[in-house]
């Protein structure tokens, strides 16, 4: 385990990650930092565990916001799929009726081109 010293609030904590996670655990004590401090010019310094507590709430807060995003476009991805399959149908079975018509008109053509040769035989 890798140690890492991180500061939250001017004060600095010791933390253990797992090897290669350093960068990313200084990163997430910055963005609790950048919350503490934050809240520490709204409501002044009401103590180190009540502003760790607000500045976890608050990026709680964050978190289920940006779930509920995730989930809401997740949803809205599978409504464009499922129009998108419908479309793809859509243009399946017109293709089939253009195709239909097309071999109608051949063989129409077929039947005129064989009357008039025979007319003008």
């Amino acid at each position: 385990m890798a140690q890492v010293v991180v500061r939250v609030n001017d004060r600095p904590y010791t933390m253990e990650c797992g090897p290669g996670e350093e960068e990313h655990l200084l990163e997430l004590a910055q963005l609790l930092d950048s919350e503490v401090s934050k809240l520490k010019r709204h409501v002044g310094q009401v103590g180190d565990i009540r502003l760790l507590l607000m500045a976890g709430l608050t990026v709680a807060d964050k978190l289920a916001d940006a779930l509920r995003h995730i989930e809401a476009l997740q949803d809205e991805i599978g409504g464009l799929r499922d129009a998108r399959m419908a479309a793809i149908e859509r243009s399946r079975q017109q293709d089939e009726r253009v195709a239909e018509r097309i071999t109608t008109a051949a063989i129409r053509l077929e039947k005129l081109s064989q009357e008039y040769s025979e007319q003008t035989d």
